[in-house]
Parts: structure tokens; sequence; C-alpha cells
């Protein structure tokens, strides 16, 4: 129970104190960032993290801000024109009839009263004979829709029916008020609301949202803009406004396609002719799939998802309002438990996305237009490419330069400060909660979408508290789940592979590589110019910090090319190079003539002596990126006295 006022409430917000905290948190964050980036994140060998973080990015954010744009474009231009023509014909026209399908579930008391006195108001005012299908759960919900009417002097053009729930989800009661209001023989001209039992309308929503259907013989639904009561912390408030923010800007992207990627069950309208239709009422009742792994399920939730299918499937068309607002009345299923309750919410919306975007994608692009297709693929696209990012930077500070996170961080706070302003513009307000929030969806939202793409058969209803999809065999079920879990580990390994291997972190094995692990000698090098700078350089990036290169027996060449690869590496790990050892088959390095007077034993130079043999007693010296590289086992000659050597063989042959 609340002290809030659900008849007049407003839409809830963070609090002054909180937003400043929240503010001054970030702006010291970005300060300490900044002062104590180390100058080596902008070392020109970072390309694997500009390639993730930036390329990656710059996509991702390119369609964002395309979406954006969109959403000016509808919101400025397209949608102003519409509402004009709406309105010239709602001034003279109005539907033959309006039914209204209103679905609660052990909803508050105060909350019902709230709805239904604001629902009777307007329909009274819109003044259309009007049927209110009450779709309850409990006997108390009677005698407040009567206390209501009581109220409103039971308006002449407002006919109520209660009909009673079955307990099992919310499609069943709609489809048995579908059959009812197709008894009715509804026209073309009669409208159909569909709203949850938390939804207050404010005055004038049936006028302003009904009379789009009047002006335009095409369209086939509408659904609108959204605000929340919310009961709960700051911190729940701004996650449910800154979900609503997001959608305003999406669904307003989609409409200046006349398309929509879902019809919210919080508040859509139909043309009744369509909701009633046999094939239209039996989606919503069974809607199910047929997988090959999960074989035939019911939908459990997602009735929105599968009326929005049924109209893209016959290609009608769909608008967003962004100028009606309605107001839910928003509350987390375990209010002192924040993580965990948005990501069980996260969950059921993302796996009713998921059971329905396939079959939707395979509609194909000329049935609802490139963008809305491309927009259903996109969703399939972003759940990975969303975590490209993260990954990466997260392998690069733990296998390559521990600073990466810090550039990673401030891309963060960077990015989501842009997106949150964007929002604020067409939202209408901001929250500094936003900035973090932001972040925590996306990644969130992304991880637990590929866990929903392979388990979603998996349903649950927390508010009924009933769930299904599931094989009712116990071991069949377990079957089911061990499968999603190797699947989706396979999945998510190759992910991790791939990045690791384009981001430098990780290289498929070299000849060198092959040949130092069954000490046998290497085949002639791979390279034009016969030498073999860049392998030895990846052995000692490679290496263990600190650590030895052990390198097999065999003849192996070096010049001032060396110096260029180690530069080239975002890091050298290895301190040493050791030969094979063996005295039957002794490791020699051919030094090019420019790169002996870098190394040095003894306090001479190789250039001075022209051939050294290193040992642990007597170890050579490489001088090289700042660096001193520990030689022993090894023979060491000058290039020139090696080709003597092989040229005086090859004649004596």
């Amino acid at each position: 129970m609340s002290d809030i006022n659900y008849t007049r409430a407003r839409p809830s917000k963070a609090s002054v104190a909180t937003e400043i905290t929240v503010m001054l948190l970030l702006a010291t964050l970005v300060l300490l960032l900044v002062t104590h980036l180390p100058g080596e994140v902008f070392h020109p060998g970072s390309k694997s993290f500009i390639f993730a973080v930036g390329l990656i990015g710059a996509w991702r954010y390119s369609w964002w801000f395309v979406q954006a744009i969109r959403s000016v474009w509808y919101n400025r231009r397209m949608f102003p024109r519409l509402r004009a023509q709406a309105d010239a014909v709602g001034a003279t026209e109005a539907p033959d009839a309006l039914y209204i399908l209103c679905t609660s579930f052990r909803i508050d008391t105060e909350v019902t009263f709230a709805v239904y006195d604001a629902l009777v108001r307007d329909a009274a005012d819109y003044g259309v004979p009007t049927t209110l299908f009450a779709a309850i759960a409990d006997r108390s919900d009677v005698d407040i829709i009567d206390q209501v009417m009581d109220e409103h002097g039971w308006p002449d053009n407002i006919n109520v029916r209660y009909m009673f729930q079955k307990g099992d989800g919310k499609r069943s009661a709609m489809a048995e008020v579908l059959r009812a209001i197709s008894r009715c023989m509804p026209t073309h001209r009669s409208l159909l609301v569909s709203m949850d039992g938390d939804i207050r309308i404010e005055p004038g929503t049936l006028a302003r949202s009904l009379s789009f259907f009047l002006a335009k013989e095409d369209l086939g639904a509408i659904t609108t803009n959204n605000n929340a009561v919310v009961i709960g912390n700051d911190a729940t408030k701004e996650w449910y406004d800154l979900r609503y923010a997001q959608r305003h800007l999406v669904m307003s992207s989609t409409s200046v396609s006349e398309r929509l990627l879902v019809l919210t069950g919080r508040y859509s309208a139909f043309r009744a002719d369509l909701a009633t239709q046999p094939e239209f009422i039996e989606l919503v009742e069974n809607d199910h799939v047929d997988h090959w792994r999960f074989g035939n399920f019911k939908f459990l939730s997602g009735d929105d998802k599968s009326t929005w299918f049924w109209l893209l499937k016959h290609r009608w068309k769909m608008l967003y309002l962004p100028d009606v607002t309605v107001t839910g009345f928003e509350e987390l299923p375990d209010r002192r438990r924040f993580f965990k309750s948005t990501l069980d919410l996260m969950r059921r919306w993302f796996g009713n996305m998921l059971r329905t975007n396939g079959r939707a994608i395979a509609l194909g692009p000329r049935r609802m237009g490139f963008y809305t297709w491309w927009s259903l693929v996109d969703q399939r696209l972003s759940m990975w490419t969303t975590l490209i990012g993260p990954c990466i930077a997260v392998l690069l500070t733990l296998f390559v330069r521990p600073s990466f996170i810090f550039a990673y961080l401030l891309w963060i706070l960077m990015t989501r400060c842009i997106t949150s302003l964007v929002l604020a513009w067409q939202r209408g307000r901001w929250s500094a909660l936003w900035v973090p929030m932001l972040y925590y969806n996306q990644l969130s939202g992304a991880i637990l979408k590929t866990y929903v793409s392979f388990r979603f058969n998996r349903q649950k209803w927390s508010r009924q508290g009933i769930s299904a999809g599931e094989p009712e065999d116990p071991r069949a079920a377990r079957r089911q789940r061990l499968g999603g879990h190797l699947i989706h580990t396979l999945y998510f390994g190759a992910l991790i592979f791939v990045l690791a291997v384009f981001g430098g972190i990780m290289a498929p094995a070299d000849r060198l590589s092959l040949a130092a692990m069954v000490g046998a000698q290497p085949e002639a090098t791979d390279h034009g110019d016969g030498h073999d700078n860049r392998w030895l350089a990846l052995t000692l990036a490679d290496a263990p910090q600190d650590g030895s290169v052990q390198l097999p027996a065999g003849h192996f060449r070096i010049d001032t090319g060396f110096n260029e690869q180690v530069a080239s590496l975002d890091r050298m790990r290895g301190a040493s190079l050791q030969g094979y050892g063996d005295p039957d088959a002794p490791t020699t390095l051919q030094i090019a003539d420019d790169l002996a007077p870098q190394i040095i034993a003894g306090g001479t130079t190789l250039a001075e002596a022209g051939r050294f043999q290193c040992d642990e007693q007597r170890p050579c010296r490489l001088q090289v990126g700042g660096r001193e590289i520990r030689l022993t086992k090894l023979s060491l000659a000058l290039g020139e006295a090696h080709e003597k050597t092989q040229a005086l063989a090859r004649n004596s042959q």
C-alpha cells in the first residue's frame, strides 16, 4: 500500500539531491581518468583497441544516430501534418462503436479505481457508444468499477461487461473478449482499445488517438507515448523513464516508415474488424513456435508482439503518437533488489522479442519495407556487437596493457553522455542517472539477449507466478538446458577467440613456435627478405613478463628491421633469448652489420668482435626498444662472415 494519490499523481523523477550527487561523482570520475590517464594508452601500436572500440562503436552509433535523425524528422515534420489531418477529420466524424479491453490481475484497489475513473470519464466525454470489457481476476474489482460508474452517473454511452480470467495468463482473457466483440459485428469504422489495468489515460486520449483511424483508411493500429508513476527509489524511477525515452526515439524513427517494432500492451488501438478475425484471435490465444531444438511450445506472454506480427504480416500500417501520453503505475517485482528485478523484467521482454523476431525477419523487406526489416535484423546483431567493446577491453587490460581500461571508461562516459543528451532533447528532460544506466541497460541487455536466444522457450510471468515452455519430463528439460549451455558457450567462446586473434592478443602458432615445441630445425622463412625479425619480436611480445624465449636449433637472421618490429608491438614482455643448448645442434643468430653495435658482451660490441659465443657465464646483451635483452646459449655471427662461410661450403661441394 502506498500514500500516492493515483488519481492525480504526476510522472516520477529522481530527487534534486540524487541528481547533484550523481553529477558530482561523474565529474570526479572524468577528472581522475583524464589527469591519471597513462600516455601509453595512445601508443601507435594500440590498433586492436582502436578497431574494436572505435570502429565497431562508430558503426553502432552511426546506426543509432540515423534513428535519432529519423525520430526528429517524424516529430518535427511528419507527425504535425498527420496530427492536423486527424484533428480535422475527428472534428466532424466519429467511430460507429468503440470497444475497450482492459485486463488486470491482482492490482491494488487504489490503482484500479484511478484507472477506471480516468477511462470512464474520457469515454463519456468522447460520446461514442462504448462497450467496456473488464477482464478481471477478483470480485472486488467489480465493486470498484461499479463505484466508479456510480460516481459518473452511469453514462448512457457506456456499457460495462465483466469477464473473469482463468488465471493462466493474459492471452486467454484477451481471446475471450475478442470473441465477445466479434459477436457484436464490428465494422471497419469500429475501433478497439486494448490496455492494461494499471494504465491511467489522460483527458482527451480517446479523441486524440482514435481520430487517426478516421483520417487513414490503411491504418491498422496505433500506440502512444508512455510516462510512469513509480513506486520505488530514485534509481528505479529513472530506470523506467530512461526506457520510455529510448522507446520514444525508436518508435518515432520506425513510424517514418509507418511501421512499428511492437504494439505496446499498455495502450494500443486497432480496427475492431481486424482484431476480431478468427486468425487474429487464434494468434493471440495460441501463438506458438516450432523450433528444431525446443519443439512446439506456446507463448505465455508477449501478446503485443503477436498482434503486431499479424498486422505486419498482412501489411497494415501502424503509427506511434508522440503527443498522446498514458501513465503507467510501475513497481519492480522486488523493490529491495533493483538489479535482480530489472534483469528479470528485461529477460521477459527480450524473450518476447526473440520469440517473434525470427519469423518477422522471414517476411522479408518487401512486405514491411527495408528500414523496418533491417531494424529487426539489427536486434539480432546488436546483442553480439554490443559485447565486442567490453570483451576486448577486458582482454587487452588483462593481457596487453592495464591502462586500456582507463581509455575504455573515458569512451563509455563520453558516448553515454552524448546519447543521454540526445534522448533528453527529445524527451524534454535529462537525468544524470541516465549516463550509467545507459551502459547498464546496454551491457546487461546484450548479455541477457544472448542468454535468452539459446533458451527462449523458458518463460515466466512474475505477477501471476506462472511459467511455461519446457518439457514436463524433468530429464528432457535438463537435456534442453544442457544443450542451451553448451551452444551458448560455443558461440561466446568463438567470439572471444576471434577478438583475441584480431585484437593481437593471441596469434596462430608460427613456424618458430612449432619448431621450438618439438626442438626441430625450422623451415626456411616465408618472408622474401630471409630475415626472422617479425617472428622473434612476436615471441618476445608473447612471452611471460620478464620471461625467457626458448629458440630451437638452427640459423636465424635479424637486422635493424628487428628494432622496427619491436617498436610496432604494444608491449614486449620477454627479457631474454635462449638457444637450444645442444652442442650437436646449436642455435646461431646471424646479425646484420647495422644491428651489430647494439649487441655487447664484456664491454665489446659484436661489430668489433665479429663473433660471440653467449653462455650463462658470459651472456650477451641486445639493446632494443629501450630495453636490454639477455642472450644465452647462442652463437652470434656478423652477417657477412656467415655469408662467406655459406659460400665456402657451397664451393667445396
